[in-house]
């Protein structure tokens, strides 16, 4: 058996399509593949009674015949946190638990794909991170990454520190203007340390986030504009939580971004109305920004949406609902798979030496 962990350095690096991507291009080479998520962490609810879609759409993909609860192990709820700081989740029991479902899952398949926690942290207070995980079930791991500036890769060396070691690390959603400096000084600077390297996925713009039009739908939100277009793409999101000046420096540093405040700040929604990075405008507590404001956003083509929650849920939604976006459809997987096809060094990940 050959199972292979797909774990990440941040939230949003793709995982989800990556692995089932993987999947379908080994099940179309004839390997017979099969797919878990040992901790289920992407619930609406802190008991945990909705579970987590990734696996759901894997047994769709794959054509599985196990059930949720095999493919997902362990629901890790806010029920389950709780109870682990009380000192009553056993966490041998629920590492049993992630074995047996692995053994029956893999009884007939070559192939077992992984999927890690949203977070490497993700599991430590059961004793069971994704590198708990991999050494629990024997299990290569392939560390997905970004890279936006030099500095990340301190959080790449850091996270492989964290994981022991890796097998492979692939970056993904490289920017055109990034690519050059990926291939030309990360890489080498990765390989001559022994990190391996199994490829570069460039940016693809269908591959992140979702429309303002999406937000708004998902919120539930108010469009308080009436010509600035819904088809912006969003990726982050940014808080206006400061005064306009740094607010401002914050601003353009970011790109294809819903900026969130409360409808009573016109000074920040000004402010962001003058960085390109910023796509739309999400305004909380039910408060309409005045007049001048909306005017403002008119000419520069930027929708304001407007809903009733504070800031802090708005963000906490805004950020779920990109997250959720389109990494979680088979569209976004297909592509995914093509874009994996000719930049990621599939036949030395597959190989089961």
């Amino acid at each position: 058996m050959n199972p292979i962990l797909f774990t990440s350095t941040d939230e949003s690096t793709g995982k989800t399509a990556i692995a089932l991507a993987v999947a379908r291009i080994a099940d179309e080479r004839g390997v017979k593949t099969g797919y878990m998520k040992p901790k289920g962490t992407r619930l609406q609810s802190n008991v945990g009674k909705t579970l987590d879609e990734d696996p759901l759409l894997a047994r769709k993909l794959l054509d599985l015949d196990a059930e949720v609860h095999e493919l997902e192990p362990v629901v890790y709820s806010q029920t389950l946190i709780e109870s682990a700081l009380r000192g009553q989740a056993d966490s041998e029991e629920l590492r049993e638990r992630i074995t047996e479902s692995y053994r029956g899952l893999a009884d007939d398949q070559d192939l077992i794909v992984v999927e890690g926690g949203n977070r490497l942290s993700t599991g430590g207070i059961i004793d069971l991170t994704d590198r708990a995980v991999a050494e629990l079930l024997d299990a290569r791991v392939v560390l997905i990454t970004h890279y936006d500036e030099p500095g990340d890769v301190d959080d790449l060396l850091a996270a492989i520190q964290q994981l022991g070691e890796v097998d492979g690390v692939l970056f993904n959603g490289v920017s055109d203007d990034d690519y050059d400096d990926v291939m030309t000084d990360v890489i080498p600077f990765l390989e001559n340390r022994g990190i391996p390297i199994l490829g570069v996925v460039p940016h693809q713009r269908a591959l992140a986030g979702i429309t303002v039009a999406d937000l708004a739908d998902e919120l539930g939100a108010r469009i308080l504009t009436d010509e600035a277009p819904l088809d912006g793409l969003l990726e982050r999101v940014t808080v206006g939580a400061m005064g306009p000046e740094a607010a401002l420096g914050q601003f353009r540093r970011t790109r294809s971004a819903a900026m969130i405040t409360g409808g009573d700040r016109p000074e920040i929604q000004t402010a962001a109305l003058q960085a390109s990075g910023v796509i739309c405008l999400l305004l909380t507590g039910g408060h309409s920004p005045p007049q001048a404001v909306l005017g403002r956003a008119e000419e520069a083509g930027v929708p304001v949406l407007l809903v009733s929650s504070d800031t802090i849920t708005a963000v906490d939604r805004a950020e779920d609902a990109i997250d959720s976006g389109p990494a979680r459809s088979a569209d976004t997987v297909e592509r995914m798979q093509s874009l994996l096809t000719e930049h990621l060094d599939i036949d030395t990940l597959l190989d089961c030496e």
